[in-house]
């Protein structure tokens, strides 16, 4: 199958930038307001599917001032993992299409956990023959300072999962360097993003000032953390930097490097894995209604300034969302 058509087909069933309600296959997509303006209503919903997908929240609308543009973000329930699993391979060759075609090149960026199981799809037919692996440059949100053929290495798991199944160009791939300290490794990752910027690898976001990556591809713990950014650490609010770097982090290893919150905050797109009951209050704080703007977990915070975030999901995340 032809990479026009792996992306047809995912604009088919699982396009999510649709704001009409519509049938689609192995689910229903049904969008709804922006949690933080009107209540969410679901329009409608398909029985007979196998799986259930809900954007339950639609485009928002574009602001019209000179540099700024709309954001959107989209709730997607699945049943089963094996859909969400192949719902998220559509989308990202979808977006590996357009970014390739637009900029020559598509920036990625991974998180450990089990977002890089959810990514084995891709590693398999029709997107292992169709997506253009030459244009991937692959990147990470946080990594742990250990060696790189640790148990704890984000990087490792990315290998062994999923990079060493895929002909993504061994130099497209931006390990950090694990040899320096936390606070060395930060800054020297943060170097090498820059220069990648000149060399025009990786966008600049023209509203936010700072580097647009084309898709994120990420996780959240059941604290409601992202990347290596904890409920309640200081790195959270870090605003100037690119790259930082965390020594005390609340979940082993202590040593880490995160992305902060203004460089996710810019990406073109995010893809949010959150699966399992284990994560359903956190889940239920960042899309319920109830919202306490005082006490915002680092999940709360991700909110594109320029871009699409898609939350997937199965049922047990969303279970004490009273509004599905």
């Amino acid at each position: 199958m032809s990479l026009s058509a792996v992306a047809s087909a995912a604009a088919a069933s699982t396009s999510l930038s649709s704001v009409n309600p519509r049938r689609s296959s192995p689910a229903s997509r049904v969008p709804a307001p922006l949690r933080r303006s009107l209540p969410w209503r679901p329009l409608s919903s398909s029985s007979s599917s196998r799986s259930l997908l809900r954007p339950v929240s639609a485009m928002a609308s574009p602001r019209t001032a000179a540099g700024e543009a709309a954001s959107r973000k989209n709730l997607i329930i699945f049943d089963a993992e094996e859909d969400l699993a192949a719902s998220l391979a559509k989308r990202t060759a979808e977006l590996s299409a357009r970014f390739a075609a637009e900029r020559g090149t598509f920036t990625v960026v991974l998180s450990g956990g089990s977002l890089v199981k959810a990514l084995r799809k891709l590693t398999e037919p029709p997107y292992l023959e169709a997506v253009d692996w030459s244009k991937w440059h692959v990147f990470w949100v946080d990594e742990r300072v250990v060696p790189k053929d640790h148990a704890d290495s984000n990087y490792k798991l990315a290998s062994d999962e999923f990079l060493s199944k895929v002909p993504i160009p061994a130099g497209q791939v931006y390990a950090i360097n694990n040899a320096l300290s936390a606070e060395g490794a930060a800054e020297d990752y943060e170097t090498r993003l820059r220069q990648l910027v000149k060399d025009g690898v990786i966008g600049m976001s023209p509203v936010t000032g700072f580097p647009k990556f084309d898709l994120m591809l990420m996780g959240m713990g059941p604290d409601g953390h992202v990347a290596s950014l904890f409920p309640g650490h200081p790195v959270v609010h870090e605003n100037q930097k690119w790259v930082t770097f965390v020594k005390d982090s609340p979940k082993p290893p202590p040593e880490r490097i995160t992305f902060t919150l203004p460089v996710i905050n810019s990406s073109a797109c995010i893809a949010l894995v959150v699966t399992g009951a284990g994560k359903a209050g956190a889940v239920h704080k960042a899309l319920s209604e109830e919202q306490n703007t005082s006490d915002l977990l680092p999940v709360e915070m991700v909110s594109l300034q320029d871009g699409e975030l898609t939350w997937f999901t199965d049922k047990s995340a969303v279970s004490m969302l009273s509004s599905l």
